[in-house]
């Protein structure tokens, strides 16, 4: 076989809109990882909550977290990237004053320091609830263990998301990016989907030439401009399908299943 990694998302490229996986794209996984693909899974998802996916497909997966800060496989670390506490202390001030949540992604743990109706939304999609803490209590304890976190989180109404991003975009220690008009995902700077899939060929000894890759948003870009073969779902957004070698059917149509037919059929 001439493609040996297959990387895909999760949020509408692998998951319907509903958050389901079609039987057609479980089978074509479960087909090419049988026949010796490995299969990564790259999401902003943390572990806790990608996992179960991975258990759902039936079959071996790597699992890059946390837009790739976090890369797993059969339960050990292949990679691990952390914010600093100086960094997530100073973030942290920063939005004090709007009176929203932080959402923390630290390993398998995500907190958060308040509730609003963004966290209970995110709460019911992944099927898992954060656990409320004290920033105040909190950081001082991660500053002395030397550990911060691997990706933030931000939700707040879109002009609010927008004037948040304006206020931190100019910051030198992270990535930010929008995943929707109302969602900010902040990481170490350097660290994205792209990264994440270049760190997975060199773990696993694989060359650009035998890769493919599914997205459907704008962080899936860096992952998608790396692959050998670049795949946009049928609901991508447009600056996406016009980087993509092919643009299969939406995520609610088996897009993966098609394009694996279409190309790997041949």
């Amino acid at each position: 076989m001439k493609y040996k990694l297959l990387c895909t998302d999760l949020d509408g490229t692998l998951l319907t809109d509903d958050k389901k996986i079609r039987e057609s794209d479980r089978a074509a996984l479960r087909q090419v990882s049988e026949q010796g693909m490995k299969i990564a899974l790259v999401t902003s998802r943390m572990p806790t909550v990608t996992e179960p996916i991975a258990k759902e497909l039936g079959i071996p997966c790597i699992i890059a977290c946390s837009g790739g800060t976090c890369i797993m496989e059969g339960g050990n670390y292949l990679y691990a990237q952390y914010l600093s506490v100086e960094t997530l202390s100073e973030i942290y001030e920063s939005i004090k004053e709007f009176n929203i949540p932080l959402s923390i992604y630290r390993d398998q743990q995500w907190f958060v320091t308040k509730k609003d109706r963004f966290i209970t939304d995110e709460e019911k999609i992944v099927h898992y609830s954060a656990e409320l803490i004290s920033a105040e209590e909190v950081l001082p304890q991660w500053k002395k263990e030397g550990k911060g976190a691997n990706k933030l989180l931000i939700g707040a109404e879109t002009a609010l998301a927008e004037q948040i991003f304006q206020l931190l975009q100019n910051r030198k220690d992270v990535e930010i990016t929008h995943t929707s008009p109302n969602h900010l995902d902040i990481f170490p700077r350097g660290v994205n989907k792209g990264m994440a899939f270049r760190i997975i060929c060199e773990k696993k000894g694989i060359r650009k030439e035998e890769t493919i890759a599914f997205g459907d948003q704008e962080p899936d870009i860096p992952m998608l401009e790396e692959a050998s073969l670049s795949i946009a779902m049928g609901n991508a957004i447009d600056r996406l399908k016009e980087k993509a070698d092919f643009v299969t059917k939406t995520n609610n149509e088996s897009g993966i299943a098609y394009a694996l037919t279409h190309y790997l059929d041949k």
